[in-house]
């Protein structure tokens, strides 16, 4: 191991805590992963394979440890999160950054009873972790400037790319933006406008295709905010703005028709067709992130 290698630790053996884990070996970083249950840690060093080895595993945090950072990568539950960060500031030195892998918790809340707040900040992964380059970088109101850019170097470090937020939102920016676009889809198919099948071919060789290339506001730019404008007026009012879950999704979970892990959710699935999608899903994004990184570098406004 180098000297000047960073080191870090990964607190949740969980598929994202293991994901984020193999990614920073692979990188160079020294990682120890650390999970309080036996069968998940077993579960998470199997999963690696190969990569294993260059990964250390734990049954708990060792006081006096300085890792650079350590990413905290729990069940989402703000009480969980919270006695989790008590144990690692009490465990590591005071110059040692916590991150939390929060998909969307106010970061003030996970961090109302920490020592140093100042030193504590959201990153958000998205899955597959080893494939989306994108971290939601969400500082809470007592993170330093310099704890934000120090993270920030380091998930470039790793390949990512850190969106910093201003402020800090339930859901932040990506899931507030996936419920909003869900909520339409739900409405439409309550109101029997479309067929599942339809609306997914719809938004995949649609805008789905387009935003791979250019984010929302950037493709409204192209299009004429003007042209925006116009639709807009006539098109918002008709848009689904409920403030609960659609009648659907709850009747749908109620029913245990959870998605691709139940076997039934809008679709059928089998075990065999999940690992499947899943499988060439991994592969096609890759494929995806490479055409849409090529064609920023040659289109930057």
């Amino acid at each position: 191991m180098q000297d000047d290698a960073l080191h870090a630790v990964v607190v949740g053996a969980g598929t994202m805590g293991t994901t984020l884990a193999k990614l920073m070996a692979a990188q160079g970083v020294n990682v120890i992963v650390v999970d309080t249950n036996p069968h998940v840690l077993e579960t998470s060093r199997l999963s690696m394979g190969e990569s294993a080895a260059a990964v250390g595993f734990a049954s708990e945090l060792t006081v006096g440890q300085r890792p650079d950072f350590v990413i905290e990568s729990v069940t989402e539950d703000v009480a969980v999160k919270q006695k989790v960060i008590a144990q690692i500031e009490v465990s590591v030195a005071d110059s040692t950054i916590i991150m939390t892998n929060t998909s969307g918790i106010p970061i003030n809340e996970i961090a109302a009873n920490m020592r140093l707040p100042q030193r504590f900040l959201g990153t958000h992964f998205f899955n597959p972790a080893d494939i989306i380059p994108a971290v939601e970088v969400v500082p809470g109101s007592h993170t330093t400037a310099s704890v934000v850019e120090t993270a920030c170097r380091w998930l470039k470090q790793l390949g990512k790319r850190p969106a910093i937020l201003n402020t800090c939102v339930p859901g932040f920016v990506a899931n507030r933006i996936q419920h909003a676009v869900m909520r339409e889809c739900l409405a439409l198919l309550e109101r029997g406008v479309v067929e599942p099948e339809a609306l997914d071919d719809i938004v995949q060789y649609s805008i789905g295709v387009r935003m791979a290339l250019n984010g929302p506001l950037c493709q409204r730019d192209l299009n004429g905010l003007d042209t925006h404008l116009n639709i807009a007026h006539y098109l918002y009012p008709d848009l689904d703005a409920r403030d609960k879950p659609a009648a659907l999704l709850e009747d749908y979970v109620a029913q245990g028709r959870l998605g691709a892990k139940s076997g039934r959710g809008f679709y059928r699935w089998s075990d065999e067709s999940r690992a499947q999608h899943q499988a060439q899903e991994r592969e096609s994004l890759q494929c995806i992130i490479d055409i849409a990184t090529q064609h920023a570098k040659g289109n930057a406004p």
